[in-house]
């Protein structure tokens, strides 16, 4: 803390220019200082900090080990400077970003997102979905739905619903389904990318799991959209086939016969910050609420 305050403003960002374009010159260009400032302010910096951060050469410099780890952490200090410029600055409302995972967002979200909207008109939302997880630093998300429990991070990490996996199929298909050995008989629809598969839940239930499955997705949506079309039995999140369930597009042939699989697939993660965005805590309130989570002790997150 003593030696951030030793340093000026000016000489991080001097540093950051320089650091990011690898030249002392272009820096000098592009902040409309002379070569010579920017060469001395890099040397400034450097007594204060007692540390070397560049390697320089006649032909060229480049950042040390230090000085690649220091430039990282200043662009994103000055990314939140941006940030906080923005929020305050114009009078346009800010958009409200989420990511989400795909499967998630098709097959719950998306579907309860009307009633939001029409609740609260004046918040401007921004969707992104895909199977990264958003990092905050570097991209202008306010939360993230991720599928499986985070890695160990400062963010905050809300465990959503428990999930129950169970077969599923439609109709016409469970009218040959009344005892857990008929699934031999039948395609097994399975989800690669889930926590829990086919195997677990013959395990599960003290059944030998089977050497062949018929359909194989990489997406949870395809997985349940190719059981409500007849194409198997799916084994799949009852929370993300709630819609087809209700619908009668899907049913559960062995409903209290066998046991489910349950697991918490879905966690919020957010940063932990002191001002979020105004629409924030509304949207989270929303979400848990609609997950029939009523309170969270935000001391157990992690």
């Amino acid at each position: 803390m003593n030696t951030l305050r030793k340093v000026p403003l000016s000489f991080l960002r001097v540093f950051e220019a320089a650091g990011r374009t690898a030249s002392f010159a272009t820096a000098a260009g592009e902040l409309g200082l002379s070569p010579s400032a920017v060469s001395h302010s890099i040397r400034k910096l450097e007594e204060t900090v007692e540390l070397r951060l560049f390697q320089r050469s006649t032909r060229d410099v480049q950042l040390t080990r230090e000085g690649a780890i220091l430039l990282e952490h200043i662009q994103r200090g000055m990314e939140e400077i941006r940030r906080g410029f923005s929020l305050v600055a114009t009078d346009e409302p800010t958009p409200l970003r989420l990511h989400t995972s795909p499967s998630f967002a098709t097959q719950w979200l998306l579907p309860r997102l009307a009633g939001f909207v029409r609740a609260h008109p004046d918040i401007d939302l921004r969707f992104s979905a895909s199977t990264d997880y958003a990092n905050f630093e570097d991209d202008d998300f306010d939360l993230d739905i991720v599928y499986g429990e985070p890695k160990s991070s400062p963010h905050e990490k809300i465990p959503l619903a428990v999930e129950g996996l169970t077969p599923l199929c439609a109709p016409a298909l469970a009218e040959d389904i009344r005892r857990p050995q008929d699934l031999y008989r039948h395609t097994l629809i399975q989800c690669d990318v889930q926590l829990f598969q086919w195997k677990g839940w013959f395990e599960a239930n003290d059944l030998t799991p089977p050497h062949h499955y018929g359909l194989r997705f990489d997406r949870s949506s395809m997985a349940i959209a190719a059981a409500v079309d007849g194409l198997g039995v799916v084994l799949e999140s009852t929370l993300l086939a709630e819609r087809e369930l209700q619908s009668g597009a899907l049913v559960r042939p062995l409903s209290g016969s066998t046991r489910e699989v349950q697991y918490v697939g879905h966690y919020l993660v957010h940063p932990k910050r002191l001002h979020h965005h105004e629409a924030f805590a509304v949207f989270k309130a929303w979400l848990l609420t609609q997950l029939g989570i009523s309170q969270y002790d935000s001391g157990n997150a992690a």
